[in-house]
């Protein structure tokens, strides 16, 4: 399982800088509940940046987290997934 998210981590890029979700540390832990079924994301807090740019890098993180959800779904079809 872990090398699955791994490979997860390392193919879902963030659009912008065409870097991994692996390679800029977006995600600070996982946590797996088979009870429920789920997949909990912890990913690391992003500094606010300047006001200018408050509506683009949110656009960023959601369109990131829309593609690390497909992909997680993909490999891991039974799972539910949370960010937090």
């Amino acid at each position: 399982m872990k090398r699955r998210i791994d490979g997860v981590l390392e193919r879902v890029k963030e659009p912008e800088s065409g870097l991994s979700i692996a390679e800029l540390g977006l995600v600070e832990r996982l946590r797996y509940s088979e009870k429920h079924r789920k997949l909990v994301v912890f990913t690391n807090p992003i500094n606010s940046p300047p006001g200018c740019c408050v509506i683009m890098a949110k656009l960023l993180q959601d369109t990131t987290g829309k593609r690390l959800t497909e992909e997680f779904k993909k490999e891991f079809p039974d799972l539910s997934i949370e960010f937090i």
